[in-house]
């Protein structure tokens, strides 16, 4: 592009650009013992019921458990748990009890037996239900089988992973009118 004034970008860093939404703290629970991870590579693939896809490392303790359970919760934590967010994504729950470490509080789910964590905003029970891709891609994809949000929160900011210890806060929120969202959610 000679003369424009866009540069080359790095392959590398694509995935801070595309981050398709908040950072969450994913629980699995496994033989008595519950791990908690952070996660930022996910992504809706569904409205309803709702289905969610995203990427678990094989080298992650918890990519073991959800195999092997087929069960988590999607917990998604707002600007107040940054450190800790940070925090447990830097720890291996295979040594540490990330709850117990952090000072997160687990909460029994109701579907699941993953636990709730009772600081996060929202809370979303999921179980896997097609495993085609996980050993290639490491991609589960999840069925929301019970949601729980905290309703006394307005407007919570979730912040948003863009690489390399750089995050972003939602902030700001527009709504514009488009009528093929308001018939999807119906």
């Amino acid at each position: 592009m000679a003369g424009a004034k866009k540069r080359a970008f790095p392959l590398a860093q694509v995935y801070g650009l595309l981050e398709p939404g908040p950072i969450v703290l994913v629980t699995t629970a496994r033989t008595g013992r519950a791990n908690i991870m952070t996660l930022s590579w996910h992504t809706m693939m569904e409205f309803e019921p709702p289905i969610v896809g995203c990427v678990i490392s094989s080298q992650n303790h918890t990519f073991e458990m959800l195999r092997a359970t087929g069960e988590c919760v999607i917990n998604v934590p707002t600007v107040e748990l940054a450190k800790k967010v940070v925090s447990c994504g830097n720890t291996s729950g295979q040594s540490v009890d990330k709850f117990k470490t952090f000072g997160l509080t687990p909460v029994a789910a109701s579907v699941v037996k993953a636990p709730l964590i009772a600081e996060c905003y929202a809370n979303l029970e999921c179980k896997v239900i097609d495993r085609k891709l996980v050993t290639q891609y490491n991609f589960f994809i999840l069925e929301v089988v019970k949601a729980w949000i905290d309703s006394r929160r307005k407007r919570p900011r979730t912040i948003h992973h863009q690489g390399e210890g750089v995050f972003m806060v939602a902030g700001r929120t527009i709504q514009l009118p488009s009528p093929k969202t308001s018939l999807a959610r119906k």
